[in-house]
């Protein structure tokens, strides 16, 4: 390759700076990690207008090219024409391009014919959803296909995924990279809401069956218990399951609606007695490594991806009844908080924001054909073989 800056296009986002999920939150981070690191970097960021004025305007920001995209379209099919724009823009533009989910992948095949070089995080298995309709599923299943085989190299964020995935593409072509976290800041503030320390559980996730939210409220709600169940999430007016979860609420459940603040989120977590996760189907949920960097005693839906990140010292339910049973006893069991937070804690220390980072770093080179960094082959080359740590198998 000739002697230039690696050059890295990121798709599959709103883009960047992070407002909207863990996908952001990641770009972000990665963004102004190799922006440090000498790389050029841009971001395709959608913005929702009610008429197109300029389709594509360029801007920078802290040093990564923000590319932003004017739609003027709502629904599904906003996001399939965002992902289109992106992926013609991208191929006349050269570099590595690294995209994130695979909703748009029927238009991978266009820029990978056109010479792009492509790393898929594939996410979780969305087409296992039971929330969406069947045609969706489908769509889904289908995509999750075209992604995979459209890319050079794979991403899964939990050995589980590399496993599904492993079955689309040989082993070889799969990265194991698991989402980062940070500990938290030392002066995080008392936690908002009017809430108490340790007199709270907290749920951070958006209300849909798969996360199992109305277990846990159903759960929660059994009988009195003197504390708080916070739900973030938001409840649509009209939606069912929304409703349901609302009926099945005692009035010691509080609904504040989604918290976008990281500051006051931090301080929900810190000071939760426990974190309470309901994820049935994904791979590394941020959530969840969230809730281990900031000590949370964890109780989570007993399933391979959940353990495969907590680890097997927190607290798990299959049903309603084993989750009340585990509500009740991070309630009454200070014991085996204590331990689930201890746990918590060193079980954190596999998802540094750092090591996730450069881990990227060297696939992003691999699929782009640049030389390994410096830094990383220097210490490569210097290093003898050592055994992989013992947990997952990232």
């Amino acid at each position: 390759m000739p002697d230039r800056a690696p050059k890295l296009l990121i798709l599959g986002t709103r883009g960047i700076p992070a407002a909207h999920g863990g996908f952001e939150t990641f770009a972000e981070r990665l963004a102004l990690y190799l922006v440090e690191r000498g790389w050029q970097v841009g971001v395709y960021c959608q913005r929702d207008v009610e008429a197109v004025r300029d389709r594509i305007v360029r801007s920078t920001w802290n040093g990564a090219e923000l590319i932003t995209v004017e739609i003027g379209l709502r629904g599904p099919v906003a996001t399939l024409a965002f992902d289109a724009i992106c992926a013609h823009d991208a191929a006349t533009r050269g570099g590595v391009c690294l995209v994130l989910g695979y909703n748009g992948a029927a238009f991978l095949p266009y820029l990978r014919a056109r010479g792009g070089r492509i790393l898929t995080n594939m996410d979780g298995i969305e087409w296992r959803r039971p929330k969406w309709s069947l045609p969706v599923r489908a769509f889904f299943y289908v995509s999750e296909w075209i992604a995979a085989w459209s890319s050079q190299r794979l991403v899964a964020d939990h050995p589980v995924i590399a496993d599904h995935l492993a079955r689309r593409r040989p082993r070889g072509a799969i990265a194991t990279i698991p989402y980062g976290g940070d500990p938290p800041a030392a002066d995080v503030g008392p936690p908002p809401l009017g809430l108490e320390p340790d007199r709270y559980l907290v749920s951070i996730a958006r209300i849909e069956p798969d996360n199992n939210i109305l277990t846990l409220v159903e759960a929660f709600s059994r009988r009195a218990r003197g504390v708080r169940l916070v739900v973030l999430g938001t409840l649509r007016v009209g939606n069912p399951y929304h409703r349901a979860v609302e009926a099945a609420a005692s009035p010691e459940v509080l609904f504040p609606g989604a918290i976008y603040e990281p500051e006051q989120v931090q301080a929900l977590r810190v000071h939760a007695r426990a974190y309470l996760h309901g994820h049935t189907v994904g791979g590394t949920n941020p959530s969840l490594v969230e809730a281990l960097w900031a000590g949370n005693a964890v109780v989570a839906h007993d399933n391979p991806f959940n353990r495969g990140t907590a680890g097997d010292a927190q607290f798990y339910f299959s049903d309603p009844d084993s989750c009340a049973a585990a509500i009740e006893r991070v309630l009454s069991d200070g014991a085996a908080v204590a331990a689930g937070r201890a746990a918590a804690r060193a079980r954190a220390e596999q998802f540094r924001w750092d090591a996730v980072l450069a881990s990227y770093e060297d696939a992003l080179r691999r699929v782009g054909g640049y030389p390994p960094a410096p830094d990383r082959a220097a210490r490569a080359t210097a290093a003898e073989p050592v055994a992989a740590p013992a947990g997952p198998r990232w």
